[in-house]
């Protein structure tokens, strides 16, 4: 299976209980075909105290997303499908389905 997300591209939740909201791609994980996006999918993780948080506690962290759940933002601000093809230096590019423009 194809990933056709990278970290730090913009995305939208096209699934589950956190649909329609947006964010940044933090981290790809490419064994479960899952990935971590900024403010989205918040979980309660129970910490003991230790260096880094003296008191310890709740702390709110991004849960993984499955990527069939997800779809990429072009330039424009809209979600599309990706595809690949040769770009003008002779190197593999992705763009914008639905605008042609290519993705950065």
């Amino acid at each position: 299976m194809k990933i056709h997300i990278k970290k730090g591209d913009t995305v939208k939740v096209i699934a589950g209980d956190a649909k329609g909201q947006q964010g940044k791609v933090l981290e790809v994980i490419v064994d479960k075909y899952r990935a971590l996006v900024e403010g989205v999918n918040l979980v309660s993780k129970h910490t003991k105290a230790n260096a880094k948080t003296p008191n310890g506690g709740i702390v709110k962290k991004e849960g993984s997303i499955h990527i069939s759940n997800l779809m990429v933002v072009d330039n424009k601000g809209k979600a599309t499908k990706i595809g690949r093809r040769i770009g003008e230096k002779g190197k593999l590019v992705r763009y914008s389905k639905k605008s042609g423009e290519e993705i950065k």
